[in-house]
């Protein structure tokens, strides 16, 4: 650290926090080679980060409702360590678990502020470049099960498909019975399919649970519902379309991720809706899309309805157009004709079309979409819906063959990506006692 380099950091804090006057006196009055930016509130701070300004550290009031790990990914990713101010209200929370790089007690000095500095964050030069690109952060390697997501225009069956698939999925004896039917709608329409005769908890609990920590297995557990006949268990979506203002992207992400690490197969009712603040310039619709385009862009398969007829075959084409835009590979996008003609001519008519209005969409043009999969059991499917019972038994099968056969073609291509392996802290205690030595002890 030179001269002439100094230590940039954001504060945020409650009304008349001691420590927050402190550190503005030690920067303006050198005592600290600090520059300290006082901001007024979160958003703030998240319009910082967002500048492409670097910052050495963000110090922020444990106490404040909008700390969670939302929060410090954000500040994490642009490279700005998260220093956390421990109270006595949140000090059982362990912000190191979600990110944060240093607590600090509320009467710390200016000597162990400069100390966790050193230790956590990176002086900022005199002259320092503008972000042009936010550092990558390794991913540590944990085991996750399979995550298929399905979605489909409006009006097209992809919620009846999506109860299909996991029905299909779940009385597959390979998955040992391990498997998940997420509602992640926005008007989570999976509680009317399945009769369940309530409407919490759901998707919102979940999330709100991985805001500040992991629940424990069980807990996520005890949010979601399971009857033997289903052969699946399911977590309930949103219970009102605006309630997407309750789920922020890294909590989902976390809420994710440990679904797919409690289950062998996770299946995702999602939204046909991918745009995001790139597309439409609007970080609200990006915020709103948040749960389809994650589970979009991280699922191993990809389930898309649509139908017969003109209208139809363009809402694909636009869908298939916008899958590709957020990333998702070709290869693993299963095209579904729900409700299709019986007649061989007119489904040859469906996949001559969609293969030709989509080969200009595609990388590589000489190497088409998987053909589309056509069902046509409408009326046997409506009665298992109007009564309660199990979807029919050859389109639940049907559809857990396919996609399960593209899940092991994925697999074992040469195209699947094998994570770095990299280390991780351990937590002293989350790995339990051995035995032995819990009897030795007694």
């Amino acid at each position: 650290m030179t001269a002439a380099d100094r230590y940039v950091v954001l504060g945020v804090a409650q009304v008349r926090s001691p420590w927050f006057g402190a550190v503005a006196r030690w920067a303006t009055g050198g005592l600290a080679p600090i520059e300290f930016i006082k901001c007024l509130s979160l958003q703030e701070v998240r319009a910082r980060l967002a500048s492409g300004r670097p910052f050495s550290a963000l110090l922020v009031d444990a106490d404040l409702n909008g700390l969670d790990r939302d929060l410090i990914d954000s500040a994490s990713v642009v490279g700005c360590a998260v220093l956390v101010v421990n109270t006595i209200s949140r000090r059982t929370t362990d912000w190191s678990r979600l990110g944060a790089a240093a607590c600090l007690d509320r009467d710390f000095d200016a000597a162990t502020l400069l100390e966790t500095l050193a230790a956590h964050a990176q002086p900022i030069p005199a002259t320092p470049t503008r972000l042009t690109e936010a550092p990558t952060r390794p991913v540590p390697l944990s085991w996750r099960g399979r995550l298929v997501a399905v979605t489909g225009s409006g009006g097209t069956g992809t919620s009846t498909v999506t109860r299909a698939l996991a029905q299909g999925l779940g009385r597959d004896p390979r998955l040992r019975g391990r498997v998940l039917l997420a509602d992640l709608t926005l008007h989570g329409d999976q509680a009317v399919l399945h009769d369940v005769g309530d409407i919490v908890p759901g998707i919102q609990e979940l999330v709100e649970a991985h805001r500040l920590g992991t629940p424990e297995p069980s807990e996520v557990t005890a949010l979601t519902y399971y009857d033997e006949a289903w052969g699946y268990a399911l977590l309930l979506g949103l219970r009102r379309h605006r309630d997407w203002v309750t789920i922020r992207p890294r909590a989902f992400q976390a809420s994710l991720d440990t679904l797919r690490s409690l289950h062998t197969m996770v299946v995702a009712d999602i939204e046909p809706d991918f745009e995001g603040a790139d597309e439409c310039g609007s970080l609200d619709i990006e915020d709103r899309n948040a749960m389809a385009r994650i589970t979009a862009a991280t699922a191993d398969a990809l389930v898309m309805t649509f139908q017969a007829g003109p209208v139809g075959i363009r809402r694909a084409v636009r869908l298939v157009d916008d899958l590709l835009t957020l990333g998702v590979a070709p290869e693993r996008i299963v095209p579904v004709v729900n409700r299709a003609p019986r007649q061989p001519k007119a489904r040859a008519e469906i996949t001559a079309a969609f293969h030709e209005f989509t080969r200009t969409l595609l990388p590589n043009k000489n190497t088409p979409l998987h053909p589309p999969l056509f069902l046509s059991e409408k009326r046997k499917i409506t009665t298992a819906i109007r009564d309660g019972a199990p979807m029919p038994a050859p389109v639940a099968g049907t559809l857990a063959r396919v996609v399960t056969h593209l899940l092991d073609e994925l697999a074992a291509s040469s195209s699947v990506p094998v994570p770095e392996l990299v280390p991780m802290p351990v937590v002293p205690g989350s790995l339990g006692h051995w035995a032995e030595e819990e009897e030795a002890i007694g």
